[in-house]
């Protein structure tokens, strides 16, 4: 085998080769990231767990954060833009999870005033019925 057979024969690999690459990456741009299934189910379960927690009432601006990204997510799976829909679901999580702590934080001062206050009380009855 000489030299000038052995370039013919690397040369007709090429396109072959650029054709296969290409193709590669055209399949490769066709698929696309899975629906965020579990992510929505997480997400849903999220802001059920902030609404039972007092988010919409304590917590309203992290609560219509949440629920417009949950929406956003699903316009997104239905637009088959699974990746954003992803993203959404998952902001929608922290936003939910924020607003069930900001609630329960604030039930929790509310609940530490009002024994404060029961101490307060208990305190003064106390030192007026000392003889």
């Amino acid at each position: 085998m000489n030299t000038h057979s052995t370039l013919i024969g690397a040369r007709r690999l090429r396109p072959h080769t650029a054709w296969l690459a290409a193709a590669v990456l055209a399949l490769s741009a066709c698929a696309s990231a899975p629906v965020p299934t579990e992510q929505l189910a997480v997400t849903t379960a999220a802001v059920a767990s902030a609404v039972s927690a007092g988010g919409q009432e304590l917590a309203p601006t992290e609560m219509s954060a949440a629920r417009d990204k949950l929406v956003r997510a699903h316009l997104a799976v239905a637009a088959k833009d699974n990746e954003q829909a992803l993203r959404l679901a998952q902001q929608a999580q922290v936003d939910a999870q924020l607003a069930g702590s900001k609630a329960q934080a604030m039930k929790a001062k509310k609940a530490e005033a009002e024994l404060d206050e029961a101490a307060r009380v208990l305190r003064e009855e106390m030192a007026r019925k000392k003889p």
